[in-house]
């Protein structure tokens, strides 16, 4: 992993921020401090981002590459949209990694500790909570979206196989 300090001040990653649907409800000050209390950071190829069973209070939105999720050894799914967030179910419930997170290529991420947003105060701190958490409540509607349309999937399946069976 490269710390990419460098990339801080880059107009681009405020404007890939801007893109980000949770995103769009913060000033450009305000995503000009987050990224300033977050770091901005690249990984190449293969690399490790996340790690499987450790304790972080950090989230990773996605700004640019490909991200492979990997729980048990097994691929779960793809990162691979700019604003994709990973990382976000052990800030929400205090849990340990559900999986580990592993760059397919170079990819840029903004890892933000979650214990930096609460020493906010005032708007600053309502605004991102509220942005971050509105950001986290999509994404696990989508998921769960996808999860029941998996599960109707595997059953209508499973009562294929059962009726060649008989």
């Amino acid at each position: 992993m490269i710390d990419a300090d460098f990339l801080k001040d880059s107009e681009m990653i405020i404007q890939k921020l801007m893109k980000i649907p949770a995103m769009r409800a913060l000033e450009k000050t305000h995503l000009e401090a987050l990224v300033e209390m977050s770091e901005i950071k690249a990984f190449e190829p293969g690399e490790q981002i996340m790690e499987e069973g450790l304790f972080e209070r950090s989230i990773f939105y996605l700004i640019s590459g490909k991200a492979r999720i990997v729980k048990n050894g097994k691929d779960l799914a793809m990162i691979r949209r700019t604003g994709d967030v990973f990382g976000e179910m052990g800030v929400i419930d205090g849990s340990a990694r559900s999986a580990s997170v592993f760059a397919v290529d170079r990819t840029i991420c903004l890892q933000t500790d979650m214990a930096a947003v609460e020493s906010l105060y005032g708007d600053s701190k309502l605004a991102f909570r509220y942005t971050i958490f509105r950001g986290f409540a999509q994404i696990l509607a989508n998921r769960l979206r996808m999860t029941s349309e998996e599960l109707l999937r595997s059953r209508d399946e499973l009562a294929r196989l059962k009726q060649t069976s008989n």
